[in-house]
């Protein structure tokens, strides 16, 4: 039943996260976004769940290990960094680096470059 909330859930969503931007953000992280973890296979994690409005673009998805991904589930990322004592101004200040620099680096494909999660992250 949950599959097909969220099957529905996404259908209804534009994403605009292209293959390359994707690769970009793993190669720009080098890890996982939140723990740093560099082993194993990485996961598109967005900061903003689906659940709460989300979508798949480059402003707002990060990658993450299974762990983390798994921990994080449907909670908006600040609040999670707060829960797991995490460096919440750390990670922000990163992912707006990492944003400028890809947004710079690729091609804009659509409106989800530099859009509402990056100015959240401000």
């Amino acid at each position: 039943m949950y599959a097909r909330r969220r099957k529905r859930r996404l259908g209804r969503l534009t994403h605009d996260l292209t293959a390359a931007q994707w690769a970009g953000l793993v190669e720009a992280w080098g890890g996982c976004a939140y723990c740093g973890k560099g082993s194993g296979p990485l996961q598109k994690d967005c900061m903003l769940p689906i659940a709460n409005g989300g979508r798949y673009t480059l402003a707002n998805v990060v990658p993450a290990c299974r762990s983390c991904n798994a921990s994080k589930c449907s909670t908006e990322v600040t609040t999670w960094l707060r829960r797991k004592h995490l460096d919440e101004a750390a990670f922000l200040t990163r992912q707006r680096q990492v944003l400028e620099a890809l947004t710079l680096a690729l091609p804009s494909d659509g409106p989800g470059v530099g859009s509402e999660s990056a100015s959240k992250a401000s």
